[in-house]
């Protein structure tokens, strides 16, 4: 059985027991959260497509950590100018385990 979610402007195939790293989600270390955006619900041949969201589906996952992604370098140039500029980003997440999916 597998779900396909919504959290942080982004999609995600979720299956029970999987870890995955979302955007940033305003929960403590261990607290268990409910993700109501489901867009999808697969078990074998039954399949459930919301349009956009299904009605009374949900997620339950635990929050496992906090954390910073690698950095990415931003380098712009613009030739025979002078110009040159170089940035850094690191981009938040939550790190979540998926308990169950119920549709």
């Amino acid at each position: 059985m597998y779900a396909v979610i919504r959290t942080g402007g982004k999609q995600y195939k979720v299956a029970a027991g999987g870890k995955l790293k979302v955007e940033s989600l305003p929960a403590e270390v261990g607290s268990e959260i409910e993700i109501n955006d489901v867009l999808m619900v697969a078990d074998g041949d039954n399949v459930k497509i919301g349009a956009p969201i299904l009605a009374g589906a949900s997620v339950k996952a635990t929050v496992l950590a906090h954390g910073r992604g690698d950095k990415v370098m931003i380098f712009k140039m613009r030739r025979r100018k002078h110009y040159r500029k170089t940035q850094g980003h690191r981009q938040n997440f939550t790190e979540i385990r998926i308990d169950g999916i119920s549709a």
